[in-house]
Formats: structure tokens, sequence, C-alpha cells
């Protein structure tokens, strides 16, 4: 698989780069007696490590669906980014702890200009290699390869932050490391923080991207045959694997035949353009007729609830005196079943006729 074939080849870019800093470093600091030097190759080492997680990752994660697994493996790839997440929490961590030692026993530098050159590239080569991380795994829709990037990233500024401290002690025989040191472990430990919250956040279960919901209804409404599109769910199982549901408002009186072409056609072209296996339900619409007034009744009594952000699905069983219709409440409404109630109660004093069925659906996308 080529996403997979890429992030793997970015990450061996990783591992190789990140080892030759580690060499380089390790090797100037022991010689001038700089913690931070040494406590930078610490963490491009733990980048290294970073990068064989993501190989892992992507390894298992890419393995076929099996009967105990039908949706595949993609999702391992989010716990390899909380493996990364965390690792950049403990570079943190042992950064600040290490820092706070230098402040409170400075001890000698003996940096020289060649010293200060092999930093000085340093930081580049991380600054570059980072962005370039980022952007790869952005474009490979890959939170393990963006991690990295921003883990890199962060990498060169704590590289810049000990370049710093260098040509200070170089200079003027001031020791700042410790001081800088703090400041630039606690800006590694807010975005480890971050980049764990982002990957749980992803695992537990976000609401979809709005830009990119509309997009897919547009889609779906662009058929002649289709009134509305409706209840979109996006289950996310990878990166590269999405599946879906939605409903669409067609004529009542299309039969089976219509609306199997319709719906085939539909997931066929939702799969080729965003790559997303849909499942589409059917709302069979007869508002417009001699119901026409009922609906506009129960649009005017919604008005009066500032919690409800849409209704769909309007239908009336004529021969059974039933009315059906799917209502969408607000996240913040402490009693929708209470809201739902009322408005049920409501629309029923003016049609007593008529028994009335609301199904309270959540606001996913809509």
């Amino acid at each position: 698989m080529e996403r997979e074939k890429k992030i793997i080849k970015t990450s061996i870019y990783g591992i190789l780069v990140n080892v030759i800093l580690v060499i380089f470093k390790a090797t100037i600091g022991f010689f001038v007696n700089s913690i931070a030097i040494i406590l930078d190759a610490v963490n491009n080492l733990t980048d290294a490590i970073s990068s064989v997680v993501t190989i892992l990752g992507t390894k298992f994660a890419s393995k076929p669906a099996d009967k105990k697994h039908p949706y595949g493996h993609g999702r391992i790839e989010y716990f390899t980014s909380v493996i990364i997440a965390f690792l950049v929490l403990v570079a943190g961590a042992t950064a600040l702890k290490e820092s706070i030692e230098k402040i409170i026993n400075p001890g000698d530098s003996d940096y020289s200009v060649v010293s200060l050159i092999i930093i000085a590239a340093t930081v580049v080569v991380k600054f570059v290699f980072g962005r370039y991380v980022k952007k790869i795994g952005k474009n490979l829709n890959s939170q393990s390869l963006v991690a990295s990037g921003e883990d890199a990233f962060m990498d060169s500024i704590l590289s810049f932050s000990t370049l710093v401290a260098a040509i200070i002690n170089y200079i003027w025989n001031l020791s700042l490391e410790g001081y800088l040191g703090v400041i630039i472990a606690l800006v590694i430990i807010k975005a480890a923080v971050e980049m764990l919250k982002d990957t749980l956040n992803t695992m537990i279960g976000e609401r979809a991207d709005k830009e990119f919901t509309d997009k897919i209804k547009k889609k779906v409404c662009s058929y002649s045959e289709v009134q509305g599109a409706y209840d979109l769910i996006l289950h996310n199982y990878g990166p590269s694997k999405i599946i879906g549901t939605v409903h669409i408002q067609v004529r009542d009186d299309m039969n089976a035949e219509e609306i199997h072409i319709l719906t085939r056609q539909i997931t066929s072209d939702i799969f080729n353009e965003f790559g997303i296996i849909m499942t589409i339900g059917i709302y069979a619409a007869n508002d417009s007729g001699e119901f026409k007034d009922i609906k506009k009744e129960l649009a005017s009594i919604l008005k009066k609830y500032k919690y409800v952000k849409q209704i769909h699905g309007f239908f009336v069983d004529k021969k059974n005196k039933n009315i059906f219709f799917d209502i969408i409440i607000d996240f913040d409404c402490e009693s929708p079943e209470e809201l739902k109630n009322n408005i049920i109660n409501e629309i029923h004093s003016k049609y007593p006729e008529y028994k009335f069925n609301a199904i309270l659906d959540a606001d996913i996308t809509d």
C-alpha cells in the first residue's frame, strides 16, 4: 500500500537523521561538559525510538481485516501516536528535571567555535526535517507522523535555546542553560499534552469537520431525486478507513427499483470521491400536499424552543393516523426528552386526531 510505504520511508529517514544527531550532540556535550547538549542528544534518541514505534504501528495497522477484527486494524496508528506523545512528555519532564539541577549547580562549560557551528547546524537540520515530516504526515493523514514532525520542531527550538545559551556562555562566560532549559522543557511538555489530547479525542470519537461533512451532504443532495440529506454519521476505523451512514429524503411515490438505482449510484460516487463506505437510509416525503399545513404548524411551534436545531423525516401515515418525524436537539439542552414531549403535546392539541411519533436524534454532524 502506497500510504504505508511513504510513512515507513519517512520514519526510516527520521531514524537515520536522529541517530546521526545523537552521535554529534553526545560527543560535543561530553567534551564541553554541557548537560543541555547531552539532554538534547537524549531527546533525539527518543525521536529515533518514536520513528521505530511509527513503523511498527503502521505495519500492524495495515494488516487486513479478519474475522475477529472485521473493520481492520487501522486504529492501531492512534495508539502509536499516544506512545510518541508519551515519549515527548517523558523527554520534556527529564529536560525540566535536569535544567533545574543545572540552575542549582551551574558547573563550568567549555564551548568552542566549532562546537557552536555544529549545534547551529543541528538546529537547522531539525527544523527543516520537522517541517518535512509534519507536511508528509498531514498529506497522508498520519497522526503518528504529524506527532513526530511536531516533536522534531520542538527539538529544534530546544536546540536553538541550547545554542543561545552556549553563545552567551562563550562570549560572557555566563551560564543560562538551566533557565532556558526550564522554559523549553515546559514548552515541550505542553506540546506533548496537546498531542496526547488530540489523539485521545480521535480515539474517543469527536465531531467530524463541518467543512468535510458539508461537502458530503452537498454531493448527496446533487442528485435530482434527493430532497435532503440528514443524520450523517461517520465512524473512523483508522486514518484511511471511514464507514458512514446517511438518510436521504425522496418522493414517497418512488418505487423500489428507482430507489435501488439511486442509492447504488450515491454509494459508488461517495466512495470514489471521499473513500467512505456509505450506507443509505430512506425518508419518504409527503409533506407538500394535503399535510403541508401540519408540517407548517409544527415548524411554527419549534421556533419557540431555542434548543431545537432541526426536524426532518416528516411523514404522515394517513391510514393509521400516525405522524412521524425526527428532531435534533442541541447537546446543551439538559432535558431533551421533556422538550420533545412538550412539542408533541403542543402539536397534538392542534391535531388531536393524529398520533405523533418523534425520534430524538443527536447533533452529530447536522
